[in-house]
């Protein structure tokens, strides 16, 4: 049997031996999650039926995984930088598979297999560097495959994250995959459950449909329907019910929660409709407003002026207003700047004194006034951050080029954890990326099961649309990119931590100290060496500066 430690930032393929040093100590701050891997390759039959036991004072907050190859049939597209392992692969490592209960694990023989471990701090956390033993036992009292890690504590708190993260949450996914009733039971399980995996991620922002969200449908088209708001068509004009809503925020808040996205209120790519909105009238459900709504419509303008009022006071009751942060439309261009106004000049009337935030890439629709917050693709990071006072990015598919930060099956691990450094060094106050879990084809019209496929049906690259896989019991299971995703948010909590302790001046002296060029999202390095060494850096400045 072959085995080698590593970092969290390679990703170990069946048919290739890993090429890198092996990976033995590192440091963390108190609260800190910490993941590393064992890439093992037996030799003989008697090395695929393997126990793994750990030892050490940490044990208790150490979980093991094996890492699963997940199918691609489309990990980039052809005009794609070369920042990309090979995108000519049918499977890559990503899903993270609990081990049995009995810490028994079966490998293949004759190809690289991948353990994954994960600590996650104890509340009674044990400070000063910690070794710990993994045995690889092929046999009872077999130990003589084993690999010593030592992780280090530093005995200050990661402070409190205070970028604004949200991944958006696809409620109808989850109640399509596990056949559940919106507001059952069984859907208020799946939404905590859910909800506790996204914020122990970072995610502290929840996409919040109050209305079915009018995103990822073409023209004419629609997804299931999901509305936490009630609203029942009375002779003298709408009343509303809010219990779904105030539920849905109080498991949120309770699970961590701090920022609710409210959902859409017109159509995506230009904003010339209404969203799918279901009223009970005269003891029927039924469709009041859609994609036969024109969006400046007298009827609309009239519902949305009352519901303005009924949520205002409804957000005020639940002390949440300040954290609310409404949409006008998704991803408008300068072709639909004219619509774009209407629709956000009707949302600014309405709800004047709430956060109004929109994804979008063209800066002439900040230049106008026409919203308050644009959060912006990378691509174009540094013409916004130029002009706009709270600097917001986002990627999606379209970060496949020019070595952007992203997180594609296909993209090699450093290229999903910088980013968490690059938005210390923009001052980003917010990151927006759309797929947490969306479990459907391209405009939502058909279910997909997300361990056969991972690219929506071939419309976008495999680990664009989601981060976690349905699990049993009605529990997320975790990928890899999710794992570094935060990585990466741990890296800009400790930057501001060191921030607070010296100066900003003094942190971005150290990101970009023996750089040649300027860091931006175009332009950083790329090796796995460079990353390690710059956290490290960090953590020994804030070791210097608690003296």
């Amino acid at each position: 049997m072959k085995s080698i430690l590593l970092s969290s930032l390679t990703k170990v393929f069946k048919d290739v031996e890993p090429n890198f040093d092996e990976f033995t100590e590192f440091s963390v701050l108190r609260g800190e999650v910490f993941n590393f891997q064992i890439a093992i390759f037996p030799q003989t039959d008697e090395d695929c039926n393997i126990t793994v036991e750990v030892a050490s004072n940490l044990r208790d907050g150490i979980k093991v995984y094996k890492v699963l190859n997940v199918p691609s049939t489309y990990a980039a597209p052809e005009d794609h930088d070369d920042f990309h392992y090979d995108t000519k692969r049918t499977e890559y490592p990503d899903l993270l598979q609990p081990i049995n209960e009995d810490n028994t694990v079966e490998l293949v023989k004759g190809e690289w297999n991948c353990l994954w471990f994960k600590y996650t701090p104890e509340m009674d956390y044990i400070a000063g560097t910690n070794g710990i033993t993994v045995f690889l036992k092929k046999g009872l009292y077999d130990e003589n495959n084993k690999h010593i890690f030592n992780l280090r504590t530093i005995p200050r708190q990661l402070p409190m994250q205070d970028l604004i993260y949200t991944n958006w949450f696809h409620n109808d996914c989850l109640c399509t995959h596990y056949k559940v009733e919106p507001f059952s039971d069984e859907y208020w399980t799946l939404l905590r459950n859910y909800v506790k995996n996204a914020v122990a991620h970072g995610v502290n922002m929840i996409y919040t449909p109050i209305f079915t969200p009018p995103l990822d449908t073409e023209v004419g088209g629609e997804r299931p329907t999901f509305q936490l708001v009630e609203v029942d068509k009375i002779d003298v004009g709408y009343r509303f019910s809010f219990r779904n809503f105030d539920k849905y925020v109080r498991i949120c808040t309770e699970c961590g929660i701090k920022y609710f996205e409210i959902s859409h209120f017109f159509t995506q790519w230009g904003a010339k409709h209404a969203p799918k909105i279901m009223a009970n009238v005269k003891g029927i459900q039924r469709q009041i407003f859609g994609w036969d709504t024109v969006a400046n419509g007298k009827d609309y303008v009239q519902f949305l002026a009352v519901f303005a009022k009924a949520f205002t006071k409804e957000v005020e009751r639940l002390d949440i207003k300040q954290n609310c942060y409404l949409h006008v439309s998704d991803e408008p261009n300068n072709e639909q700047i004219e619509d774009y106004k209407n629709a956000s000049y009707i949302i600014n009337q309405l709800f004047p004194d709430f956060h109004i935030i929109d994804a979008l890439s063209e800066i002439e629709i900040y230049r106008q006034g026409l919203v308050k917050t644009p959060i912006c693709g990378e691509d174009v990071a540094d013409i916004f951050k130029a002009e706009v006072k709270d600097f917001w990015t986002y990627y999606c598919c379209c970060e496949t080029h020019d070595f952007l930060p992203n997180r594609m099956f296909a993209m090699p691990p450093t290229r999903n954890r910088i980013l968490g450094m690059l938005l210390y060094k923009y001052e980003a106050k917010g990151f927006l990326q759309w797929g947490h879990n969306f479990w459907y084809t391209q405009y939502s019209k058909k279910h997909i099961n997300p361990f056969e496929v991972t690219d929506a049906g071939g419309a976008f690259p495999s680990g664009d649309s989601f981060v976690v896989y349905p699990g049993p019991y009605m529990q997320p299971l975790n990928s890899t990119r999710h794992e570094v995703f935060y990585e990466g948010i741990c890296d800009y909590r400790a930057m501001k931590y060191l921030e607070r302790l010296t100066s900003r001046e003094h942190v971005l002296k150290i990101l970009t100290k023996n750089l040649d060029t300027e860091l931006t999202f175009k332009n950083y390095p790329h090796d796995i060496e460079w990353l390690l060494n710059k956290r490290a850096e960090i953590n020994k400045e804030i070791e210097l500066a608690i003296r």
